[in-house]
């Protein structure tokens, strides 16, 4: 499980060239081929990089580090500075939508997406945007994440029935990670509650993706870390299932804990996924390098706890 190659991450223009305008039409945002399957790139995230560590990527404007506060796309920057340092420690990133959007950074998380297809071609990505609706307006969220943003999954809300999974799923080329037990403390307020068949909630979820709605081989679970005991129960009920786990780092989540109740059959099977505790672990002009100290020692602490 050896790391690739470590550079020491320093700024550089590639790092601050801006993103060309990529309003619409749709042609105009980079379109992937992939020749692969969404299974296969997964599978070949997790050999290639030996990793099990997803990096999330949520970039605050308030916790931006000194150097890139004055950048023409400081979002755009500081998502290529961390893709970069904690390429070799990782086998997925995740940028989160909201942070971009809800700060009006849009045009820069479809760059910064695009550079990671281009720079880290070995790495997923997982746009966290939990998307979920119906008819033309969910076929528009498969559009967004899967042309728009070119991400290779795409997190999604199951609550209004697995008809609203079709337009993600029905391409094996992609794949999306289902809400199941989500690390929020008040995730028990519906998750928990039992259905008509005893099970609660979030183990009904888990039987579906495991089996009805996974029928291109595309779906996985979100899994929170500070649940190790419904991740257990997760698992029981879809072993083959990828699960993307945050939770770790910042929230507390145990992490030997999560892996003995996830891990499957193979020793993988799971994204571990930390953002604040890698992505803010300095703020001054190293941060890039204390980002990859970060991803390097979880990454390290999660393959010493495999088999």
């Amino acid at each position: 499980m050896q790391a690739d190659a470590v550079v020491k991450p320093t700024l550089s223009a590639k790092h601050f060239t801006p993103a060309a305008n990529q309003d619409f039409p749709f042609p105009r945002a980079r379109s992937y081929s992939f020749t692969m399957t969404y299974r296969e790139r997964l599978e070949n995230a997790w050999a290639s990089s030996g990793s099990l560590l997803c990096v999330g990527i949520d970039p605050d404007a308030a916790r931006l580090p000194e150097p890139l506060r004055d950048a023409a796309q400081p979002f755009l920057a500081f998502g290529k500075m961390i893709a970069d340092a904690t390429a070799p420690f990782c086998a997925a990133f995740k940028p989160q939508f909201a942070h971009f959007a809800g700060q009006a950074r849009t045009e820069e998380l479809r760059a910064l997406c695009r550079y990671i297809h281009e720079a880290h071609p070995d790495r997923l990505l997982v746009l966290d945007a939990k998307r979920g609706d119906i008819g033309s307006t969910a076929a528009f969220y498969a559009r967004e994440a899967f042309e728009v943003h070119a991400a290779d999954a795409v997190t999604v809300n199951p609550y209004m029935g697995g008809d609203t999974l079709e337009p993600f799923t029905k391409d094996p080329a992609h794949g999306v990670f289902v809400l199941c037990k989500t690390s929020n403390a008040g995730s028990d307020e519906f998750q928990n509650l039992r259905t008509k068949g005893s099970r609660r909630l979030f183990e009904e979820v888990a039987r579906r993706a495991a089996t009805e709605w996974n029928t291109n081989a595309n779906v996985g679970l979100v899994v929170g870390a500070t649940y190790p005991a419904e991740i257990e129960a997760v698992r029981a009920l879809a072993p083959d299932l990828p699960l993307l786990v945050p939770g770790i780092g910042a929230q507390g989540g145990d992490l030997a804990a999560t892996l003995r109740a996830g891990l499957d059959a193979r020793g993988a099977g799971m994204l571990i996924n930390a953002s604040r505790s890698i992505i803010h672990a300095g703020s001054g002009v190293d941060f890039a390098a204390r980002a990859a100290d970060a991803a390097r020692a979880l990454n390290e602490q999660i393959n010493a706890l495999r088999p």
